[in-house]
């Protein structure tokens, strides 16, 4: 078997058509034969299932699909896998052990509700005990203020909200030039994120961010110790007990 998995640096591209590049392993016996990287060469109507197949492609892995391109790629005898992500290493492993499952597709060609904004900040947003909270900062410490950019910014400070115990990671995709939300958003799903507070986030890192199960509360200002105390605090308010 033959598997394109497309590709937007390490991770998985949440669109087959717009990703930057085309993993694609040839697996027989249990085993990944060979393995090449392709670039994209474009996305236009009814171009890429063709071109895949012309590669001997045989199945496709992606964060989401049109219903449009599945049928195409349906015709080709190609099958899709959507709603797929994390790394491509991943991904491949998974797929190998026979462990790899479809997910809520991510292609925002299915409804409009992917254009929805993030959560504003007034909205209650309930955590769960053991739940992780990231939150955007200009610096590496509880100290720093609050970067309004959720892709481009520096640091993620993820904070256990029981132990108060937080962790600062720098934000390798800050400086892509395309892509940095989605790459952000699952970079925190990786380290298990359940909820984000940051300043703003644009919708196609927010439709990630929703299929990864983590809620977002946008319009965060300040810095992220004082954001996470008034964080809690209302939360506590909010939900007494």
């Amino acid at each position: 078997m033959k598997v394109a998995i497309a590709a937007d640096g390490h991770q998985v591209s949440p669109h087959f058509g717009r990703c930057s590049s085309y993993t694609i392993i040839e697996v027989k016996g249990g085993e990944v034969i060979n393995r090449e990287e392709i670039p994209n060469p474009g996305h236009r109507p009814g171009f890429l299932p063709e071109y895949l197949a012309r590669h001997g492609v045989n199945c496709i892995i992606a964060g989401g699909m049109g219903p449009r391109a599945q049928s195409l790629f349906s015709q080709h005898n190609i099958q899709t896998l959507t709603g797929v992500q994390g790394s491509i290493e991943e991904v491949i492993d998974k797929f190998v052990r026979q462990e790899l499952e479809a997910g809520k597709d991510l292609c925002d060609h299915h409804s409009q509700e992917h254009h929805q904004p993030c959560a504003h900040h007034d909205e209650k947003t309930a955590i769960s005990s053991g739940d992780k909270i990231a939150v955007t900062a200009q610096g590496d410490n509880l100290e720093a203020e609050i970067d309004p950019r959720f892709g481009r910014s520096p640091y993620f400070i993820i904070i256990d909200p029981q132990t108060l115990d937080y962790q600062a990671h720098a934000n390798p995709y800050r400086e892509l030039s395309q892509g940095a939300g989605i790459q952000s958003a699952q970079l925190l799903a990786q380290q298990g994120v359940r909820l984000l507070l940051t300043g703003e986030c644009g919708p196609k890192a927010s439709q990630v961010l929703q299929a990864s199960g983590i809620r977002v509360v946008t319009g965060v200002s300040g810095s992220v110790q004082e954001t996470i105390n008034k964080y809690l605090k209302e939360k506590t308010n909010e939900y007494p007990g």
